[in-house]
């Protein structure tokens, strides 16, 4: 919480990227960016599609926060990453690697994932009261904003949760969101091979 209109709120992989990302390189016909996955044979890949169907088999992984190796600080990101994989199954006994995959590693198809999760709430108050923390707290973000930018950025800097923000003010602004393409396409292709979809969306907004 903060004076700001909108929360500082972080939501990221411990990857460098996720395959969410990957999959909209695939959507829009992209390569993806070199150090973001890295093969069994230790190179970096870039080839969208492939790196897409390796994952699915296990020959290709996504790289930490940091990238491969040590040179960027990879191993911070390989820490963080297991850190959470630790609060997520140790805490719980439960499954992680491979058994969490949600792929059938030798046949490629799909599995459940039993996932584990960790939740943490942090009372404020037991420490300082709520007025003084969010003072606090927006007198920090602010002064990150205004820190000296660089000449060859945007101009601007963000703290977490701004970017979000400012996309559901103008979307709010606008009725809605646009639709790209691609993900027209597949949202098409979903309700047509899915059971009861194409009768609940006979007609998708776009069509």
């Amino acid at each position: 919480p903060t004076h700001d209109d909108f929360p500082f709120v972080i939501d990221c992989a411990t990857s460098v990227n996720q395959r969410g990302k990957i999959e909209r390189y695939a959507r829009e016909g992209k390569e993806t960016p070199r150090g973001a996955v890295i093969d069994n044979e230790g190179i970096e890949r870039t080839d969208t599609e492939g790196i897409l169907r390796d994952m699915v088999l296990g020959k290709c992984a996504l790289t930490p926060l940091g990238g491969a190796g040590d040179a960027m600080g990879g191993y911070k990101g390989y820490g963080w990453a297991t850190t959470v994989e630790l609060l997520c199954t140790a805490l719980q006994s439960g499954p992680f690697g491979d058994d969490i995959c949600g792929v059938d590693r030798a046949t490629g198809k799909p599995k459940p994932m039993p996932l584990g999760h960790f939740f943490l709430a942090i009372n404020i108050e037991a420490m300082c009261p709520l007025e003084t923390f969010k003072k606090n707290s927006s007198s920090l973000l602010t002064a990150l904003r205004g820190s000296m930018k660089s000449p060859a950025g945007p101009g601007r800097i963000w703290t977490a949760g701004e970017p979000e923000n400012d996309a559901r003010v103008k979307r709010m602004g606008q009725g809605g969101m646009n639709v790209p393409v691609s993900l027209q396409k597949n949202m098409v292709v979903l309700r047509d091979v899915r059971p009861g979809l194409a009768e609940k969306y006979s007609k998708l907004p776009f069509e």
